[in-house]
Formats: structure tokens, C-alpha cells, sequence
């Protein structure tokens, strides 16, 4: 099986070019005023325009009003949703679009591979489910968790595609994929000069460390 890559938090004209260029299945815009990778609809439908077929955009939101999410539908028209918050499955699901649902693994009642397993459950009609780290903030941090909290979920055989996040660059994404084999990686800090500016060949070195995992 080959691995899916995501590029999230992407700010910059060349940095989708870079992105699409190395091979990457899908980028990510975030519309979290909070986050330094923050962009405006108007701006996130500019460089939609960047974006080849056959290369999903991800539209991240973290406890979006209804407004907030429809604008960006209207503006931008991502391929899918991604839930980074507090969001309950209704939320979710209210908009009728694929999304992906992420989860701070760590957090209180994420903490353990019992309770972890129970949350990802409430939310069966993900098109995934995504693992990130638990932080002050939500996403980007470059924090990494343990993966030993996934061991309910890789023996689930109804569980959603996992997507693995969290602290991943490319030093240390070859042993992750050859662990836990998830369906797909997302990666932002990891490769970036700081955030929202990415680094090019950052991430080619990503991309080729997780295709020569699949290889191995």
C-alpha cells in the first residue's frame, strides 16, 4: 500500500508548486485565526487556483461558526473538511462533505488507548480519522505522541482510515509509516523555515522518506 502525503499550512504561491512537485496527494489551507498559517477565503481561492487535479485541498477549521465554513465552501470549494476542535460528529456532518475528523491524542480522555478508540468511534462517517499531538494550541506544534495510544484502533478493523500527524518530518516519518502504516501522513511544521513558510526541499526529503518506507 502506498502512503498518502498532506502538506498542511500552506501560505505561499511556491509552496504549493513545491508541494505538488514532489508528489504530494493533497495540501492543506488552515482558517484558524489563532494559527500563524492563517488565510483569508480570498486569498486560500487564489492559490486554490494553483492546485492541479488529482491533488485534494483540505479546508482545516478549529470550532468554526456555520458561516465561517460555508464561506470557505462558497470562496474556495476545498475537496474536504478537516475538523481540528472540539467539534461534535453533528458539526461535522452538518455540511454534507467529506471530512476528516482529528484528534489531540493525549488530551484528557484521549490519554489512553481505551478512551481514544471510544472518541474516534462517535465519528464513523469520516472519510478518516487524524492523529495529531495534544498541545496549548491545535496543530503545528511539531510535537510528537505516543503511538502506543493507537493500539485500539490498529486492531479495529471498522476504524477509519488513520492519518498520522504530529512532530513528523523527514528524520522521523520512515519509522512511523513502517510502524503504525497509516493511510495517509500530514505534516506542517516539519517541514517549514517557520510558520507558514515552507521549505522546498524539506519537503522533497519528506516525500522520498516516506515513499522509501513504503518501498521497504
Amino acid at each position: 500500500m502506498r502512503t498518502r502525503i498532506k502538506i498542511c499550512g500552506l501560505t505561499r504561491e511556491n509552496d504549493i508548486e513545491a508541494a505538488v512537485a514532489a508528489g504530494a496527494d493533497a495540501i492543506g489551507f488552515v482558517f484558524y485565526a489563532k494559527s500563524k498559517r492563517c488565510l483569508a477565503p480570498a486569498r486560500a481561492a487564489e492559490l486554490r487556483r494553483l492546485v492541479p487535479a488529482f491533488v485534494d485541498v483540505v479546508a482545516l477549521f478549529v470550532n468554526p461558526s456555520e458561516t465561517e465554513v460555508r464561506t470557505v465552501l462558497d470562496q474556495v470549494g476545498p475537496d474536504l473538511l478537516q475538523f481540528h476542535g472540539d467539534e461534535p460528529p453533528e458539526a461535522c456532518a452538518r455540511y454534507g462533505r467529506r471530512y476528516l475528523r482529528a484528534f489531540r491524542v493525549g488530551a484528557p480522555g484521549l490519554d489512553t488507548a481505551a478512551g481514544l478508540a471510544e472518541h474516534c468511534r462517535a465519528y464513523g462517517d469520516a472519510s478518516g480519522w487524524l492523529f495529531d499531538s495534544y498541545s496549548s494550541g491545535y496543530g503545528g506544534s511539531g510535537l510528537a505522541f505516543d503511538h502506543d495510544l493507537l493500539a485500539g484502533l490498529l486492531a479495529d478493523a471498522a476504524a477509519r482510515p488513520l492519518i498520522l500527524s504530529g512532530g513528523l518530518n523527514a528524520q522521523n516519518v520512515g519509522a512511523s509509516v513502517r510502524r503504525i502504516r497509516p493511510w495517509a501522513v500530514d505534516v506542517s511544521s516539519g517541514v517549514e523555515d517557520s510558520p507558514g513558510i515552507k521549505n522546498s526541499a524539506r519537503i522533497l526529503d519528506f516525500v522520498s522518506a516516506v515513499q522509501n518506507a513504503d518501498a521497504g
